[in-house]
């Protein structure tokens, strides 16, 4: 297993290179980011984002002292704007209360309990916490989205009914427990899905891993 997810790792990395992501300017802009991404592109996610920088709530300090119904026109581009905004607020409010406002110190947080604490946050599910934890705080922490379960479901590697704390549990057990290479490895499944394992309509004749002998 160990050698079959390493081989789909270099092969993804031969065809797509290095994908440089989270891309943010601060680790607080990634949490910005992962909240906001649920339910919508990246696309729409850069327009909220920059909306926000022009407004100067880029900094955990200015987001805690804006207004809920104030930040959920500003991120409008982001989509379920009310309901983001509620969300943004409910991790900064925990952030300020837990923390002082200090993402540093978060960070500091023993990784399994800090998960626990950032689940209990309204709005930030699995994938979102996991996202939080190896992208902004890079500690090694495998995200399992959408993509990842359509990719190795095909693959062979699980059942479509497979948790997503156990499909997380085979990469993490059987990888070496490397943010940056859990960071690239996520972001390369990205990159094949939008590219080659559609949802509907797949390209799996041009599949890379296909080309490598990996199916």
């Amino acid at each position: 297993m160990k050698k079959r997810l390493l081989q789909i790792y270099n092969r993804l990395y031969s065809e797509f290179g290095p994908q440089n992501w989270w891309p943010a300017d601060s680790p607080f802009e990634v949490i910005i980011g992962a909240i906001l991404t649920q339910s919508t592109s990246w696309k729409n996610v850069e327009k909220a984002v920059q909306n926000m920088k022009k407004k100067g709530l880029m900094t955990p300090e200015a987001l805690y002292k804006a207004e809920e119904q104030s930040l959920a026109e500003i991120i409008r581009p982001s989509g379920y704007y009310n309901m983001k905004a509620k969300k943004l607020k409910a991790f900064v409010n925990f952030l300020f209360n837990r923390f002082s406002g200090d993402l540093d110190e978060m960070f500091k947080t023993p990784t399994a309990l800090l998960r626990k604490e950032l689940l209990s946050i309204y709005g930030i599910g699995e994938e979102t916490a996991d996202s939080i934890l190896l992208y902004a705080g890079n500690l090694p922490v495998f995200v399992v989205d959408a993509y990842t379960r359509r990719i190795f479901s095909r693959l062979g590697f699980f059942g479509e009914e497979t948790t997503y704390g156990q499909i997380q549990r085979l990469f993490m057990d059987n990888l070496p427990p490397d943010p940056c290479l859990f960071n690239e490895y996520h972001a390369l499944i990205v990159a094949l899905g939008k590219d080659y394992c559609r949802k509907t309509k797949p390209n799996c004749s041009g599949c890379p891993l296909r080309s490598g002998n990996l199916f």
